[in-house]
């Protein structure tokens, strides 16, 4: 099984903030892409955002290789190679469609979920076909971000998951490989030690949820963008490190529950940007104000790093 961006037809089941992301790094590659959406009010506005995206990206003469689809009952599958599902992260509803796809696609089309956070196998248990079934894990906003998780489910075969980072790689993204089904595969484990141990100096009235934002971005993150944590330990000696480990490492948090400072929040429905309030406060024109700064830094930190991408052609 090899995937060639132009000869490559991809159905992207769900139009949302992540799934039209996604849709905009296939048709930048070169792929056929259809999405699906059942909202007909996100439908309407969904050509012109691929439209002006895809020409902010430099490859607005292909926005016409993306279409969009009004229903799946109807749709030809003959010739889909690969789906990639972008539905909302409920178990039941993942599994449901793919019990739907394994009954329509092709024997030998890829069946792929976006999921942050279910185990690749847990979605596609009782289907007879796993072996094709592989994460594919995106991180927002996926057409700035490189990085995507190509995740190995209990049955998944490996020519599946190498042609999928192929794929990945031509369309300009930069795939890892996750070769067990862990919960939060690579990243998202990597994100939550570190926001474990946030919290809890928190917590312990150590830091100000400011000061860690500060220290992360200020501090040891500032120079992630050139080098990630394993990298930059050979810079700095691995004796070092492995002295300041054997004395940090005994003080580290290592429990298993959500820290008292988020859970409050949580419990108070103040979740972040969506309810107005979450460790910061919120207004319309701040979340726009913020948004605007985080894509303008996240597309400087991108042109600094272009050399080092896969080249798409």
């Amino acid at each position: 099984m090899l995937f060639s961006p132009v000869d490559t037809k991809v159905l992207i089941v769900g139009g949302g903030t992540m799934g039209a992301d996604v849709a905009l790094v296939c048709a930048r590659g070169g792929c056929t892409t259809y999405v699906f959406e059942a909202n007909a009010e996100r439908c309407k506005v969904l050509p012109h955002y691929f439209q002006t995206k895809l020409l902010d990206m430099g490859y607005g003469q292909r926005a016409h290789l993306i279409s969009l689809v009004d229903s799946l009952n109807q749709f030809d599958w003959s010739e889909i190679d690969l789906v990639i599902e972008c539905v909302p992260e409920k178990l039941d509803i993942k599994q449901d469609l793919f019990a739907q796809l394994e009954q329509v696609v092709n024997p030998q089309t890829v069946l792929a979920s976006n999921s942050s956070s279910f185990p690749i196998s847990q979605i596609a248990e009782g289907l007879k076909t796993s072996a094709r079934m592989v994460g594919l894990h995106f991180f927002m906003p996926a057409h700035i971000v490189p990085c995507v998780e190509v995740v190995y489910g209990e049955k998944t075969s490996p020519l599946v998951a190498d042609s999928l980072s192929r794929l990945m790689t031509a369309c300009g993204m930069v795939p890892v490989t996750v070769k067990k089904d862990l919960p939060g595969f690579l990243a998202n484990r990597l994100q939550h030690a570190l926001s474990r141990e946030a919290f809890d100096l928190i917590d312990a009235g150590i830091v100000t949820p400011e000061d860690v934002d500060k220290a992360v971005r200020f501090g040891f993150g500032f120079r992630y963008l050139a080098a990630g944590p394993v990298l930059q330990r050979d810079h700095a000696g691995l004796e070092i490190h492995a002295a300041a480990g054997a004395s940090i490492y005994p003080s580290l948090n290592n429990k298993g529950e959500v820290a008292k400072c988020l859970k409050e929040k949580v419990d108070a429905k103040n979740l972040g940007m969506k309810t107005g309030q979450g460790f910061y406060s919120w207004d319309a024109d701040a979340i726009k104000a913020e948004r605007q700064r985080y894509d303008e830094l996240l597309r400087a930190g991108l042109k600094l790093i272009q050399k080092e991408l896969p080249e798409i052609k």
